[in-house]
């Protein structure tokens, strides 16, 4: 089975209210009341979707170290089309038919505006990725975001009980129960069991980051 086998939906909805679509002690991800949403579905099962509408993001991607904090958290108003997958129960409950007017509110003619948006998100988040994304579809409490960024790709973020994986295009940050890991255009800091460890004047390159090599700890 590959990425194809998932598809888009051809239905139109809203958010009833606000929705929480992530939440734990380091952050928290919130789509507003009205967004649009069209499912992505696996055969007849809904897998995730995409949302456009008034929504942030709010992640800690600091560390402390007895030299002090590092890093700054992430604080961002989210106002372009995003992707989701997984945890797709409690947010089929709070979705109902979008109607002209709701189009309209988020600058669309008509529903095919919103879908041709979405279908250009979905491609770009699976086209060349070696991971199969589809595995997060599988049964577990997992999530997985993508957030279009100003450079005109994809922030990612990945999510599952203790670990989390952000992946931004001034950042990298992994976090364990035992570790916590930040790379920056300046820095690289490495915390673990009340240990610190700091490379200066790293060399950043996001597109090193080999997301296949943690696809097997990230299976949602």
């Amino acid at each position: 089975m590959t990425a194809q086998s998932l598809h888009l939906d051809n239905t139109v909805l809203k958010t009833l209210d606000i929705l929480t679509l992530w939440q734990n002690e380091q952050g928290i991800i919130q789509t507003g009341k009205d967004a649009l949403a069209v499912s992505i579905k696996l055969g007849n099962e809904t897998k995730g979707y995409i949302f456009h509408g008034k929504g942030k993001l709010i992640l800690d991607t600091i560390i402390e170290t007895k030299e002090g904090a590092f890093g700054k958290p992430v604080e961002k108003e989210i106002n372009k089309p995003f992707l989701m997958l997984g945890n797709t129960k409690e947010i089929q409950e709070n979705l109902i038919m979008a109607s002209r007017e709701d189009l309209h509110h988020q600058g669309y003619e008509n529903e095919q505006g919103f879908l041709d948006e979405a279908e250009e998100l979905y491609k770009k988040f699976f086209e060349n990725r070696k991971t199969d994304y589809h595995k997060c579809c599988k049964g577990s409490a997992g999530v997985i975001f993508a957030f279009p960024n100003k450079a005109d790709k994809l922030d990612i973020l990945l999510a599952k009980d203790s670990k989390l994986v952000y992946k931004a295009s001034d950042k990298i940050f992994l976090s364990t129960n035992r570790k916590t890991v930040l790379k920056t255009p300046e820095e690289v800091i490495l915390s673990s069991n009340k240990k610190f460890f700091i490379v200066k004047k790293y060399v950043f390159s996001p597109k090193h980051c080999d997301f296949s090599s943690i696809k097997t700890e990230f299976q949602v």
